[in-house]
């Protein structure tokens, strides 16, 4: 579809059940789970499909689960002739992304981000760091903040999700003074968000250099559409610029304003959320108002996506 791309969620998209009924009546769905399931030698599906959210909601549990839901929902669309002009994915969703395009296999994925997921989590103690969401941040008031809670400790934006929305990340006590000037700096609200880890900021280098062999040891291809990455918020093609993003984006914020910006500057003006929830379809509606969207994560979705590109 020539104006068409595909986006895939990140972690904070999961709920216990999703991926159940796709699977159930697609059997390209189902497939996808079965790989998953063979790749971890585990049953993601199980985990997927009835939880118990304490067991999913683990980020080495979250990220591959995401992951084989937003393939399998991709699969079908493309059984029904549903293709994208381009993709892009929100942090973990990028991997969805590099699957979609044809530069990463699967199940290489799927163990790639149970990886990441493990070392994210171990790279910093419980409790030690936090992410807020800040909403209608006064313009020009973001960088004083930081700088003025840091005092010696990481505190820096790890996601700029739309003009209206930054997430902060870092040392707890950091965070938590970020938040109170932020307040005191206009902001309309701020929220501390229930997450194991603070991602998207410096504290995750460990995490970055751990997952480094694994990236290096993982064939990569040149996509087959473009996908405009975190790190940069550019279109990519080859496998380096593939493998170069994915080692990148952990330690650096995701660039998701800009990142669907690029996407409508290439001549998108329809997307696709492929995978549970639709948080990327607001959030693009935020950033382009002219963007149409709809989402596929549910066979109750199906019949909106035909009807979309008849």
């Amino acid at each position: 579809m020539s104006d068409t791309a595909f986006l895939f969620p990140g972690q904070g998209s999961q709920s216990a059940g999703m991926g159940k009924l796709l699977a159930e009546r697609y059997p390209a769905a189902r497939r996808a789970f079965e790989e998953a399931d063979d790749a971890l030698s585990f049953p993601l599906s199980q985990l997927c499909f009835e939880g118990p959210i304490e067991e999913l909601t683990k980020t080495e549990n979250t990220q591959p689960a995401l992951l084989a839901v937003s393939i399998a929902a991709y699969r079908v669309l493309l059984e029904q002739g549903i293709r994208p002009k381009m993709v892009a994915g929100h942090s973990l969703g990028e991997y969805s992304g590099l699957v979609a395009a044809g530069s990463l296999d699967f199940g290489d994925a799927i163990r790639l981000v149970r990886q990441r997921g493990r070392y994210m989590q171990e790279a910093v103690p419980p409790g030690v760091g936090a992410m807020a969401a800040v909403l209608k941040f006064p313009q020009g008031e973001l960088e004083r903040v930081l700088v003025e809670a840091a005092q010696g400790e990481v505190v820096s934006a790890a996601n700029y999700n739309s003009p209206d929305q930054i997430v902060i990340a870092g040392h707890a006590t950091a965070v938590k003074r970020a938040m109170e000037l932020a307040k005191a700096a206009g902001a309309r609200k701020i929220k501390l968000l229930p997450v194991s880890a603070p991602f998207h900021c410096q504290l995750m280098k460990p995490a970055q250099e751990k997952l480094k062999p694994h990236l290096d040891a993982t064939r990569f291809s040149a996509l087959s559409i473009p996908l405009i990455n975190n790190w940069e918020a550019r279109q990519i093609a080859t496998a380096d610029e593939a493998r170069q993003g994915l080692y990148e984006q952990i330690p650096n914020p995701v660039r998701w304003t800009e990142s669907v910006r690029a996407l409508a500057a290439a001549g998108i003006r329809r997307i696709v959320e492929v995978g549970p929830g639709s948080v990327l379809l607001g959030l693009a509606r935020n950033i382009d108002p002219t963007l149409t969207g709809i989402k596929f994560g549910e066979p109750s979705d199906l019949e909106k996506a035909q009807d979309a590109f008849s």
